[in-house]
């Protein structure tokens, strides 16, 4: 996973020095079209990436953010935090450790990391300037999840024990996004190809199987007024492990964006049972803060 993470780095090091050169962040995208942050730190909704590039930075610009993100539910708690940039509303690159505790239950003192290494690429339309079209904005993209380890759990050290037959793996995923700036409305769908089980969180394929599925996630949001949105959103998970009885995502969501430097989301998701030692549907509310230009 170093490899990987240098790899993107070096990407992001290598077009943000080509982008930015002579270039200035101008903040001049429309409040809101730059997202806010996705769990996996992509930059989207809470659950699914969106093809919107990240930060306020125009096409002859850059932008970028710090965010940091907590869930709660009846028996866990996942932390999230990183940072993510866009250059020339082309590419964006993201950072985020997510950090998955048992705080109830049969669980209780459970612990496991993941690092995620995202990279999204725009390759056609215009979400927000092409409204005479019914094409969307369309990006593709990729998170490269690395599984630090279990923890506190007695006899268990890896996922791989738990029936995962890999800690690390590749989710690919093409998104579009429209924007329909006359009834102030977002939608966008996402296909995912994917291993990971909860995200990664429980590592990647399984007993039950072991190959790339795609997963549709979807997103509606509605801007209630300038700085206020709400919406709904929607993510099919896989269910590759025996012990892990996965079920699909879904949240409801409220942001509010009082400036373009600003966001703060607040959401009640209903994320399933977790693994079958505990088989209690975990529901609770979502709270993230996003940082940037």
């Amino acid at each position: 996973m170093k490899r990987v993470w240098m790899v993107v780095a070096a990407l992001a090091c290598t077009y943000g020095a080509a982008s930015a050169e002579g270039m200035r962040p101008d903040m001049g995208k429309l409040l809101a079209t730059g997202g806010v942050s996705q769990l996996e730190g992509a930059g989207g909704g809470g659950l699914t990436p969106w093809a919107l590039i990240t930060g306020y930075g125009t096409r002859d610009s850059y932008g970028g953010n710090l965010h940091a993100t907590a869930v709660r539910t009846q028996d866990f708690a996942l932390d999230t935090a990183g940072v993510a940039a866009g250059f020339a509303d082309r590419v964006e690159v993201s950072l985020a450790r997510q950090r998955f505790r048992g705080t109830g239950g049969a669980l209780d003192g459970l612990l496991l990391e993941q690092d995620v290494a995202g990279i999204k690429l725009r390759v056609m339309g215009d979400a927000v300037y092409a409204q005479d079209s019914l094409l969307p904005q369309v990006a593709v993209g990729a998170m490269f999840k690395q599984h630090g380890g279990v923890r506190g759990l007695p006899g268990v050290s890896s996922v791989k024990q738990l029936g995962a037959k890999d800690e690390r793996g590749l989710d690919v995923y093409l998104a579009a996004t429209k924007i329909l700036l006359e009834h102030s409305l977002l939608l966008n769908g996402t296909l995912r190809f994917t291993k990971a089980n909860q995200m990664g969180l429980l590592g990647f394929g399984g007993d039950r199987r072991d190959r790339y599925q795609p997963m549709f996630e979807g997103s509606a949001a509605y801007l209630v007024n300038r700085h206020v949105a709400a919406g709904a959103e929607y993510r099919m998970k896989p269910h590759n492990l025996a012990l892990d009885n996965e079920k699909d995502y879904a949240d409801v969501f409220v942001a509010w964006l009082p400036n373009k430097t600003v966001s703060l989301t607040a959401a009640y998701a209903w994320l399933g049972d977790i693994t079958v030692l505990n088989p209690t549907r975990q529901k609770g509310w979502y709270l993230s803060l996003q940082a940037g230009f």
